[in-house]
């Protein structure tokens, strides 16, 4: 399937989650432990936000484990929000343009699932996109069709309803055309300010999902954790060491919201649009 990213904290230089963990997302993306596929090498991308309102994207086609470019950039790269994700592909083309993260405007969009059968949706779902968006989708993915049916339905001004009434459309046209349980996803979304996640499922089985524990609390139990401001963050498709009390598992169906280090939860609950 796929592994991705977020984090959220003071400044922070990406190699110390990309490349530094023992099952770091470098390292995940060889060798996956909770994935669908062990090895996702169909690509990768990072983005992350500086001094300016949009983020900086980088994306390739290589597998991540082999990219010095990658490499070299997380050790100079240094941020407060970033994400990274890792592909592995569920039949669409290996090309730029279908890797993560996908970005409009401040926005970054990262998903590890499917939608079912989705030669049989595609039409359906393109046409639901609000036509002004419609020729900023570049790819052949669901993930980006999914960000800009999201778009469409107000992600920049409220984002769970938006993704709520965007998995609602999948899951009514899917129904139309005889398609069963046809969503699998976890997601990572950011305008910069504030990262989103969220773990749903049409058949309530979805892939892993974790987020870090407070960071304050960590610092006390592994000094090594010092490195971290106390506000620091962590959204990840798996584990990046084996710390016991770090990771908390994001429960079935549920959206989360990650602020100056707060978490909050709420219900995930798919709604079709009118």
């Amino acid at each position: 399937m796929c592994r991705w990213l977020g984090y959220s904290g003071a400044p922070l230089y990406l190699e110390e989650l990309l490349l530094k963990p023992e099952h770091s997302l470098i390292d995940q993306s060889l060798e996956s432990k909770q994935g669908a596929e062990t090895t996702n090498g169909d690509g990768f991308g990072l983005g992350w936000y500086g001094e300016r309102p949009e983020p900086g994207v980088y994306k390739d086609t290589g597998p991540a484990w082999n990219d010095r470019n990658l490499a070299d950039l997380s050790r100079h790269i240094k941020s407060g929000l970033f994400m990274a994700h890792v592909r592995a592909t569920t039949g669409t083309p290996i090309q730029r343009t279908n890797c993560h993260p996908f970005h409009y405007g401040a926005w970054l969009f990262v998903h590890n699932g499917f939608i079912r059968d989705l030669d049989r949706l595609r039409r359906p779902l393109a046409l639901a996109v609000d036509p002004s968006l419609y020729s900023a989708m570049e790819g052949t993915t669901d993930s980006e069709i999914m960000f800009h049916l999201a778009l469409t339905f107000g992600l920049e001004d409220d984002p769970f309803p938006a993704l709520e009434r965007m998995v609602g459309l999948v899951e009514a046209t899917a129904a139309e055309h005889g398609v069963e349980t046809p969503m699998q996803m976890s997601l990572g979304i950011t305008d910069g300010a504030r990262l989103y996640a969220v773990r749903y499922s049409s058949q309530r089985d979805s892939r892993t999902l974790y987020h870090s524990a407070d960071m304050s609390a960590l610092q006390e139990l592994y000094p090594d954790l010092q490195r971290f401001s106390p506000d620091a963050r962590v959204v990840v498709s798996e584990p990046l060491r084996d710390l016991p009390g770090a990771w908390e598992r994001i429960p079935e169906s549920t959206a989360l919201t990650i602020e100056s280090g707060a978490v909050e939860t709420r219900p995930f609950e798919p709604k079709a649009p009118a």
